[in-house]
Protein backbone atom coordinates (compact mmCIF):
# COMPACT_ATOMS: atom_id res chain seq x y z
CA UNK A 1 0.00 0.00 0.00
CA UNK A 2 2.88 2.47 1.08
CA UNK A 3 4.83 1.97 -2.41
CA UNK A 4 1.50 2.97 -4.07
CA UNK A 5 0.75 6.02 -1.97
CA UNK A 6 4.36 7.50 -2.12
CA UNK A 7 4.57 8.16 -5.92
CA UNK A 8 0.51 8.84 -6.15
CA UNK A 9 1.99 11.87 -3.57
CA UNK A 10 4.78 12.92 -5.52
CA UNK A 11 3.02 13.11 -8.31
CA UNK A 12 0.65 15.23 -6.56
CA UNK A 13 3.30 17.50 -5.10
CA UNK A 14 4.84 17.58 -8.71
CA UNK A 15 1.39 18.66 -9.96
CA UNK A 16 1.23 21.71 -7.17
CA UNK A 17 5.18 22.80 -8.05
CA UNK A 18 4.45 23.10 -11.21
CA UNK A 19 0.96 24.89 -11.36
CA UNK A 20 2.54 27.30 -8.86
CA UNK A 21 5.47 28.18 -11.64
CA UNK A 22 3.15 29.50 -13.85
CA UNK A 23 0.24 30.86 -11.66
CA UNK A 24 2.23 32.90 -9.18
CA UNK A 25 4.16 34.54 -11.97
CA UNK A 26 3.35 38.39 -11.76
CA UNK A 27 4.91 40.23 -14.34
CA UNK A 28 5.69 43.95 -13.58
CA UNK A 29 4.64 46.12 -16.66
CA UNK A 30 7.13 48.00 -18.86
CA UNK A 31 6.86 51.79 -16.79
CA UNK A 32 5.16 54.95 -18.49
CA UNK A 33 8.74 56.45 -20.34
CA UNK A 34 10.59 53.57 -20.60
CA UNK A 35 11.90 51.96 -24.47
CA UNK A 36 10.56 49.21 -25.50
CA UNK A 37 12.41 45.76 -24.91
CA UNK A 38 13.29 43.39 -27.61
CA UNK A 39 12.43 45.43 -30.81
CA UNK A 40 14.34 43.44 -33.22
CA UNK A 41 13.04 39.57 -32.00
CA UNK A 42 11.04 37.97 -34.83
CA UNK A 43 7.63 36.93 -34.43
CA UNK A 44 5.64 34.78 -36.66
CA UNK A 45 2.74 36.33 -38.46
CA UNK A 46 -0.57 34.75 -39.50
CA UNK A 47 0.80 35.18 -43.05
CA UNK A 48 4.21 33.67 -42.41
CA UNK A 49 6.38 36.20 -41.87
CA UNK A 50 8.33 36.88 -39.61
CA UNK A 51 8.36 40.65 -38.11
CA UNK A 52 9.50 42.34 -35.29
CA UNK A 53 8.14 45.32 -33.55
CA UNK A 54 11.16 47.38 -35.47
CA UNK A 55 9.63 46.47 -38.38
CA UNK A 56 6.17 47.23 -37.23
CA UNK A 57 6.60 50.66 -36.21
CA UNK A 58 5.55 53.54 -38.56
CA UNK A 59 6.75 57.68 -37.90
CA UNK A 60 5.05 58.34 -35.28
CA UNK A 61 5.23 55.20 -33.09
CA UNK A 62 3.72 51.26 -32.06
CA UNK A 63 0.58 50.11 -30.79
CA UNK A 64 1.39 46.48 -29.62
CA UNK A 65 -2.11 44.72 -28.08
CA UNK A 66 -1.93 41.52 -26.70
CA UNK A 67 -4.63 39.37 -27.70
CA UNK A 68 -5.77 35.79 -28.32
CA UNK A 69 -8.42 33.69 -29.50
CA UNK A 70 -10.70 33.12 -26.43
CA UNK A 71 -10.80 35.15 -23.41
CA UNK A 72 -13.87 36.92 -23.02
CA UNK A 73 -12.72 40.62 -22.91
CA UNK A 74 -11.55 40.10 -26.79
CA UNK A 75 -14.31 37.37 -28.70
CA UNK A 76 -17.21 38.89 -26.25
CA UNK A 77 -19.98 36.91 -24.29
CA UNK A 78 -23.48 37.82 -23.36
CA UNK A 79 -22.81 40.58 -21.19
CA UNK A 80 -20.02 42.22 -23.41
CA UNK A 81 -19.42 42.90 -26.88
CA UNK A 82 -15.91 41.98 -27.20
CA UNK A 83 -12.62 44.33 -27.50
CA UNK A 84 -11.45 42.36 -31.07
CA UNK A 85 -14.36 44.08 -32.49
CA UNK A 86 -12.51 47.24 -32.46
CA UNK A 87 -9.63 46.29 -33.89
CA UNK A 88 -9.84 47.06 -37.41
CA UNK A 89 -10.66 50.47 -36.57
CA UNK A 90 -8.30 51.25 -34.21
CA UNK A 91 -6.24 49.87 -36.60
CA UNK A 92 -7.55 52.27 -39.42
CA UNK A 93 -6.85 55.23 -37.02
CA UNK A 94 -3.53 54.02 -36.33
CA UNK A 95 -2.71 54.14 -40.08
CA UNK A 96 -4.02 57.33 -40.43
CA UNK A 97 -1.94 58.89 -37.63
CA UNK A 98 1.35 56.92 -38.60
CA UNK A 99 1.37 55.05 -35.80
CA UNK A 100 2.19 51.19 -36.70
CA UNK A 101 -0.28 48.37 -34.66
CA UNK A 102 0.70 44.87 -33.89
CA UNK A 103 -1.53 41.90 -32.03
CA UNK A 104 0.39 39.13 -29.99
CA UNK A 105 -0.55 36.09 -29.03
CA UNK A 106 1.64 34.92 -25.77
CA UNK A 107 -1.09 32.42 -24.70
CA UNK A 108 2.08 29.67 -24.62
CA UNK A 109 0.20 27.33 -22.31
CA UNK A 110 -2.55 26.87 -24.87
CA UNK A 111 -0.24 26.64 -28.00
CA UNK A 112 -1.41 23.54 -28.97
CA UNK A 113 -5.21 23.92 -28.23
CA UNK A 114 -7.08 27.59 -29.06
CA UNK A 115 -4.26 29.40 -29.64
CA UNK A 116 -2.25 27.60 -31.89
CA UNK A 117 -0.65 29.12 -34.45
CA UNK A 118 -3.24 27.46 -37.03
CA UNK A 119 -6.06 28.63 -34.57
CA UNK A 120 -4.79 32.47 -34.97
CA UNK A 121 -4.68 31.73 -38.51
CA UNK A 122 -8.43 31.12 -38.57
CA UNK A 123 -9.25 33.76 -35.88
CA UNK A 124 -7.90 36.08 -37.84
CA UNK A 125 -9.65 35.49 -41.18
CA UNK A 126 -12.66 35.27 -39.60
CA UNK A 127 -12.53 38.62 -37.93
CA UNK A 128 -10.72 40.38 -41.14
CA UNK A 129 -8.07 41.19 -39.02
CA UNK A 130 -6.23 44.35 -41.03
CA UNK A 131 -2.93 44.30 -38.93
CA UNK A 132 0.14 41.30 -38.15
CA UNK A 133 -1.07 39.37 -35.71
CA UNK A 134 2.10 37.81 -34.22
CA UNK A 135 2.94 34.38 -32.39
CA UNK A 136 5.41 35.13 -29.01
CA UNK A 137 7.13 32.09 -28.55
CA UNK A 138 7.25 31.21 -24.85
CA UNK A 139 5.55 34.24 -23.87
CA UNK A 140 8.81 36.17 -24.17
CA UNK A 141 7.57 39.60 -25.28
CA UNK A 142 4.93 38.98 -22.57
CA UNK A 143 7.89 38.71 -19.67
CA UNK A 144 9.52 41.44 -20.96
CA UNK A 145 6.87 43.85 -21.57
CA UNK A 146 5.37 42.82 -17.95
CA UNK A 147 2.17 41.92 -19.95
CA UNK A 148 -0.58 40.64 -17.45
CA UNK A 149 -4.12 40.38 -19.96
CA UNK A 150 -5.66 39.55 -23.12
CA UNK A 151 -5.88 42.85 -24.16
CA UNK A 152 -3.00 44.84 -22.71
CA UNK A 153 -2.13 48.06 -24.80
CA UNK A 154 1.16 49.21 -24.77
CA UNK A 155 1.40 52.11 -27.18
CA UNK A 156 4.83 53.97 -27.81
CA UNK A 157 6.26 57.28 -29.66
CA UNK A 158 8.18 57.44 -32.28
CA UNK A 159 11.56 57.20 -30.02
CA UNK A 160 10.07 54.05 -28.93
CA UNK A 161 9.49 55.31 -25.64
CA UNK A 162 5.82 53.90 -23.34
CA UNK A 163 3.36 57.18 -24.04
CA UNK A 164 0.22 54.94 -22.98
CA UNK A 165 -0.61 51.28 -21.59
CA UNK A 166 -3.97 49.78 -19.71
CA UNK A 167 -6.85 49.24 -21.31
CA UNK A 168 -8.59 50.18 -24.44
CA UNK A 169 -11.57 51.81 -23.60
CA UNK A 170 -13.91 51.29 -20.05
CA UNK A 171 -16.78 49.71 -21.81
CA UNK A 172 -16.22 46.16 -20.21
CA UNK A 173 -17.67 48.62 -16.54
CA UNK A 174 -21.41 48.13 -16.67
CA UNK A 175 -21.80 51.29 -14.09
CA UNK A 176 -20.36 53.89 -16.20
CA UNK A 177 -21.55 56.75 -16.50
CA UNK A 178 -20.24 57.09 -20.21
CA UNK A 179 -17.56 55.76 -22.19
CA UNK A 180 -14.43 56.86 -22.46
CA UNK A 181 -11.58 55.59 -25.47
CA UNK A 182 -8.53 55.60 -23.48
CA UNK A 183 -6.30 54.43 -26.18
CA UNK A 184 -8.42 56.30 -29.21
CA UNK A 185 -7.42 59.56 -27.16
CA UNK A 186 -3.96 58.90 -26.30
CA UNK A 187 -3.59 57.45 -30.26
CA UNK A 188 -5.15 60.90 -31.59
CA UNK A 189 -2.54 63.09 -28.67
CA UNK A 190 0.36 61.13 -29.98
CA UNK A 191 -0.13 62.15 -33.71
CA UNK A 192 -0.50 65.53 -32.77
CA UNK A 193 2.32 65.70 -30.72
CA UNK A 194 0.72 66.77 -27.59
CA UNK A 195 1.27 65.51 -24.06
CA UNK A 196 -1.27 62.23 -23.33
CA UNK A 197 -3.66 63.56 -20.84
CA UNK A 198 -3.68 59.70 -19.37
CA UNK A 199 -1.46 57.56 -20.24
CA UNK A 200 -2.48 54.53 -17.74
CA UNK A 201 -5.17 52.60 -16.80
CA UNK A 202 -5.36 49.55 -15.26
CA UNK A 203 -5.80 46.48 -17.60
CA UNK A 204 -8.75 44.36 -17.62
CA UNK A 205 -9.11 40.95 -19.08
CA UNK A 206 -8.15 37.23 -18.81
CA UNK A 207 -4.40 36.63 -17.61
CA UNK A 208 -1.47 35.85 -20.44
CA UNK A 209 -1.62 31.52 -20.20
CA UNK A 210 2.51 31.36 -19.32
CA UNK A 211 4.39 28.43 -19.11
CA UNK A 212 7.10 28.52 -16.54
CA UNK A 213 9.22 25.34 -15.31
CA UNK A 214 10.01 25.65 -12.09
CA UNK A 215 13.68 26.26 -11.48
CA UNK A 216 15.81 23.67 -9.22
CA UNK A 217 18.96 23.79 -7.07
Amino acid sequence: MKNRIYPALALIVGLVLFTSAYLSNDPKPLKIGKTAPLQSEKMRNVDGAELSLSDSKLEKGLLVIFSCNTCPFVVGNEHFAGWEKQYNSIHTLAKESKIGMVLVNSNELKRDKDDAFDAMVDHSKKLGYTMPYLLDRNSKLADAFGAKTTPHVFLFNAEMKLVYVGSIDNTWDSKRTEDIPYLMKAMTELSADTKISMNETPPRGCGIKRVKIQETH
